[in-house]
């Protein structure tokens, strides 16, 4: 989820938290736990500093080590300690417990949507990405405000958050059926199909969709419960060949191919330079694909300029290789 999401999620936790027993009777409790809650439902995107680097080292990196399981273990000990430090007086397994609801709820809503994390690492490295919620979901971030302003109002905030609880649990089993509901339609049009992606969109209606067949790859749109198809290419593995060999060294490609599921690939002559794109098909915006990677190569393979990441233009894609070549 987005980082403000994740903001009113601790704070919402925080909340639930007086429903504690050893909270509510404790008059120093409820604010080492607020700080606790919110800091760990931040703690997992710390790795965002890796943007600072470059591209490539933020997607591949990004909501993997840091949401992994050793790391739900690691973040709670390192926030309580914190605390502890300032307030030593403070019952501290209580904030221990806190911080880790705050830092798995983190983690555990991440896996719905369409980027995933690798949650399961160090048992595996496969990135699990249900697609459901989209990265900013509104019903989510508006009904923790109302639930905020009831709080403020002068409702009990242990209360007023469970119901919010419950019926975001509601919301989320809507939006796993509704998506059940696109996926048996995109089969149904296609029976062939061997994988359909589907990513969740910030309206509760619309689903990009990319279906792929043994031999096509469909770029769709699920609206209503109804398909409108918008460009086909055919399927084709990614070749053994000098020129893909010599790009699929480059960072920028290599960390593309590790996040997206389903791509085209081009190769295109440009005077004395050859350039390999890779373009993410489940992003269509607009009749634009703006999640891609590009190298540009020489005439004896040598990797000149390369990018990966999120452009919305022709032309600022080449300002970005541009700058790299400089």
């Amino acid at each position: 989820m987005d980082t403000g999401t994740h903001v009113v999620m601790g704070i919402s936790l925080g909340g639930l938290a007086t429903l504690d027993p050893n909270i509510a009777s404790d008059p120093l409790l409820p604010t080492s736990v607020m700080i606790a809650t919110i800091i760990g439902s931040q703690a997992p995107d710390f790795d965002t500093v890796l943007k600072l680097r470059n591209n490539a080292v933020y997607i591949r990196n990004h909501r993997g080590i840091t949401h992994s399981i050793p790391a739900v273990m690691i973040w709670p000990l390192l926030i309580t300690s914190g605390i502890v430090l300032f307030t030593p007086e403070t019952n501290w397994l209580t904030v221990l417990l806190w911080s880790f609801i705050a830092v798995f709820l983190h983690v555990f809503v991440d896996i719905f949507n369409a980027y995933g994390t690798q949650a399961l690492r160090p048992f595996s490295n496969r990135w699990i990405a249900l697609g459901v919620i989209n990265i900013f979901d509104p019903f989510i971030f508006f009904s923790h405000l109302a639930a905020f302003s009831f709080w403020a109002l002068g409702l009990p905030p242990g209360r007023t958050i469970l119901v919010l609880y419950l019926g975001l649990i509601a919301y989320y089993l809507w939006r796993i059926s509704e998506k059940k509901r696109v996926v048996h339609h995109a089969k149904k049009l296609h029976p062939d199909a061997t994988h359909i992606f589907v990513s969740p969109t910030i309206r509760w209606n619309q689903w990009h969709v990319v279906i792929r067949t043994p031999d096509i790859l469909f770029v769709t749109e699920s609206r209503n419960h109804e398909i409108e198809y918008f460009e086909q290419y055919s399927f084709d593995p990614i070749p053994d060949i000098p020129i893909i060999n010599a790009a699929r060294k480059d960072s920028n490609l290599s960390a593309f191919l590790s996040f997206s599921p389903t791509y085209r690939w081009e190769i295109e002559e440009k005077d004395d330079i050859t350039e390999v794109r890779f373009v993410d098909l489940r992003y269509r915006s607009k009749g634009h694909y703006p999640f891609v990677a590009i190298v540009q190569l020489d005439q004896q393979l040598n990797i000149i300029s390369s990018y990966t990441g999120w452009v919305f233009s022709e032309e600022t894609l080449q300002k970005k290789l541009n700058i790299v070549t400089e």
